[in-house]
């Protein structure tokens, strides 16, 4: 067992250029992710990193070695695949990751339901507003709402997410509630630096119109520019699951009802449709009954 776990920090020192990343990777302390390098170059019996303050490379030996670690860790992650498949019964530990709007408004209730029916299935639920490398970052499954997912990912569409544009009766109140797309360029509006940071789309009749737009706030966490749009900050535009509330309770006020705003996607990512631990499975097909945005 320690030698395979020897063989898992090599490859993520070498994936994340440092002893110090890999053990935060792999939720360890330095000083034992550099016994288990000493490890495997023992069991090696030659040197497989040249080390210096600045940077770690690979000796000759190590390129090698760095081949057959990742076959032995490959050839024991299928090992675990059929064990847990073979009764029926969902089991392990899934590393899901999804945006923190999403997850507040939408996930993670139904992660609960997920495992209160599943009970030998754990969650790890990361939360980050970027786009994650599911193989680097050894997540099982990424929930991503967006317009273009790369063609390239094996993915499941799980719903559509419409939006909404909004702002606050104290904003419109004192500056005017806009009539047209065209005039949300003279009004602050409240930016996500993942999405629409610079330009709106919308639909207007027949024609897609991308509208520029700017404002003295912007931000990489969505559910923040939830808050600065409910506190008076400017317009907003918002995923309808999370303004629905807000906009219920007359925090919020929906404005230009009369055109249409892009909708997104909300997609299951995942790495292998072939590999696939059934208690993956069961969340994803579990996700797609039950989603709602």
């Amino acid at each position: 067992m320690d030698r395979f776990i020897s063989a898992e920090v090599f490859i993520e020192t070498v994936a994340r250029g440092s002893i110090s990343a890999a053990a935060t990777r792999l939720g360890m302390s330095r000083s034992m992710a550099t016994r288990y390098i000493t490890l495997i170059e023992e069991w090696a019996g030659a040197r497989l990193l040249h080390r210096t303050t600045r940077k770690i490379s690979l000796t000759a030996a190590g390129e090698e070695i760095l081949l057959t670690c990742k076959e032995l860790v490959a050839l024991a992650q299928e090992v675990k695949l059929k064990g847990s498949n073979a009764d029926g019964v969902p089991k392990g530990l899934l590393r899901v990751t999804a945006s923190s709007i999403f997850s507040e408004y939408c996930l993670t209730d139904l992660l609960m339901d997920f495992l209160k029916a599943n009970p030998t299935v754990a969650i790890d639920l990361q939360v980050v507003d970027r786009v994650t490398n599911l193989a680097e970052d050894g997540i099982d499954l990424a929930i991503r709402v967006t317009k273009a997912l790369d063609p390239n990912l094996i993915a499941r569409k799980l719903v559509d997410c419409p939006s909404v544009v909004c702002a606050s009766p104290a904003y419109l109140a004192a500056h005017g509630t806009p009539s047209s797309v065209g005039d949300l360029t003279a009004h602050n509006c409240l930016t996500y630096a993942y999405y629409g940071r610079s330009l709106w789309h919308f639909r207007v009749g027949s024609n897609d119109v991308a509208v520029p737009v700017s404002g003295n706030f912007s931000t990489n966490e969505a559910s923040v520019v939830m808050r600065a749009a409910t506190s008076g900050g400017g317009i907003a535009l918002l995923p309808r699951f999370a303004a629905v509330d807000a906009i219920a309770e007359g925090r919020l006020v929906p404005i230009l009802d009369d055109v249409e705003v892009e909708t997104l996607g909300v997609f299951a990512v995942y790495l292998s449709r072939q590999k696939m631990p059934l208690s993956l499975r069961m969340l994803i097909d579990f996700l797609t009954k039950n989603l709602r945005t």
